[in-house]
């Protein structure tokens, strides 16, 4: 517990630093989000030269990439709690942005697997000691928005892996788009080394708590599994969705004369909806909890929920359009509201958690939002993906899937195998929607302890 005796702390260095400082990581994670998503922006022209499943495309934007992602952040959390975390940091986003410049030498299906690996443990290093990093900048209660501005990260590079990816298919191949978006992120790990100091940590300065030692203090905060559980199934959600969201516009609708140009338009529409709408919901988030916070205790429970509450019917109304302008428009006002928890989650897991646990407990947090979340989220909707198509090919002609391979399908077959993958997509995405509103019943019963649960 802290000592209530004890001065509030002012935050680590002058505002103007720490701003600086909270800018470096908001680069960072730009860069981790481009990095990690690009694979999205791409997968129908990697799906025209390798001639790849739904499910496939959703291995390579979910397991391949989260397994290593998920279970390398424990130990390197552990290390982040003794050692230097910005050097850990910079680290991780060297090894993450030269092993997407290497996915675009891939030959095939396997080459690509294994450069997504390398990704997944160089982004291993990022959020868990990042987050740490600026809970020693900032005082309490300011930490949310902190916070909330870190995770526009996530808004920023889907944005940037959209046009930037679209645009070099367009313009050049899905090859180029990798080696292009990969390299600068090297630069950033290099500013971030170079010109942010490791600060100190805040707190009582003791010898880190064993893993089992916090495993089993969080044990004892059901606020906490709340709200990772929470954050789970509302990642598997926004990750699922957000891997075939290009292909379903380049699907559903005629947005340009020739693949490349749909993937463009496509990606172009993506960085609109991830610059704007989802970045706003980011920030809306930890800014509104905040403000709200003195008044109402909850706030970091209830917001999110009613947020999802909102965006499930507006995504659903988008699904259901045939024309691109509606559609574009109501997924232009559901991530305002869906991405609202984010700021919340990770205030209410270092709320619950001590200064040395932190890093940790972050870890922890995200080894279970994204085991479920981006492990299954993108394979969920791919499969399904599948399995509507193939219902829908059974239902209206004699075709299986194997026959509508991009590769080799007959002229006389293609229009119906297109409208089946289209079709099934639009199913697979609303399915996947309604796991949103049990994420929120997650946060609700979060706050029936997260007052009690708090500790600093």
């Amino acid at each position: 517990m802290t000592d209530a005796t004890a001065p509030a702390f002012q935050g680590y260095g002058t505002k103007g630093y720490r701003a600086y400082v909270l800018l470096i990581f908001v680069i960072i994670y730009t860069f981790n989000f481009i990095d990690r998503l690009l694979i999205s922006i791409v997968q129908e022209a990697i799906r025209e030269d390798f001639g790849i499943s739904n499910f496939y495309l959703g291995l390579l934007g979910g397991p391949v990439f989260a397994i290593l992602y998920t279970t390398l952040g424990i130990p390197i959390a552990r290390l982040a709690e003794r050692a230097n975390r910005v050097t850990i940091v910079s680290i991780g986003a060297f090894l993450w942005s030269l092993m997407t410049a290497a996915c675009g030498f891939a030959g095939n299906f396997v080459q690509l697997a294994l450069c997504r690996l390398g990704v997944g443990i160089g982004e291993a290093a990022c959020v868990p000691p990042s987050q740490s990093v600026i809970a020693d900048y900032f005082p309490a209660d300011r930490r949310t928005s902190a916070l909330a501005i870190f995770s526009l990260g996530i808004p920023f590079g889907t944005a940037l892996a959209a046009v930037g990816g679209g645009w070099l298919v367009a313009n050049f191949d899905w090859r180029t788009a990798f080696w292009l978006l990969g390299v600068p992120g090297i630069a950033a790990a290099l500013l971030l080394k170079l010109t942010v100091k490791e600060p100190p940590r805040s707190g009582v300065q003791t010898a880190p708590p064993s893993f089992g030692e916090t495993l089993k203090s969080l044990g004892s905060k059901p606020s906490f599994w709340h709200m990772a559980f929470g954050g789970a199934l509302i990642s598997f959600v926004g990750y699922g969705s957000s891997q075939f969201l290009v292909s379903h516009m380049v699907r559903n609708y005629e947005i340009g004369a020739t693949l490349p140009e749909e993937i463009a338009h496509a990606s172009y529409a993506l960085g609109a909806i991830g610059g704007i709408s989802t970045a706003l919901g980011t920030f809306l988030g930890g800014f509104l909890s905040d403000r709200l916070a003195p008044k109402h205790q909850h706030v970091h429970t209830w917001l999110p929920a009613l947020g999802m509450a909102i965006a499930i019917p507006l995504y659903i109304a988008s699904f259901a359009q045939t024309q691109f302008v509606w559609a574009f428009a109501f997924l232009m006002l559901a991530p305002i509201f869906h991405y609202q928890y984010l700021g919340p989650m990770y205030a209410v897991t270092l709320g619950v958690s001590t200064p040395r646990q932190r890093a940790t407990a972050i870890a922890i947090l995200l080894l279970v939002v994204n085991l479920i979340g981006y492990g299954l989220g993108p394979p969920f909707v791919g499969a399904a993906n599948d399995f509507f198509a193939s219902n829908i090919l059974a239902d209206t002609s004699s075709l299986t899937l194997a026959q509508c391979d991009p590769r080799s399908v007959l002229p006389e077959n293609a229009a119906t195998c297109a409208s089946a993958q289209a079709l099934g997509l639009k199913y697979a995405l609303g399915v996947t929607i309604f796991f949103l509103g049990w994420g929120a019943l997650h946060f609700l019963m979060a706050g029936r302890t997260l007052v009690k649960d708090r500790v600093s």
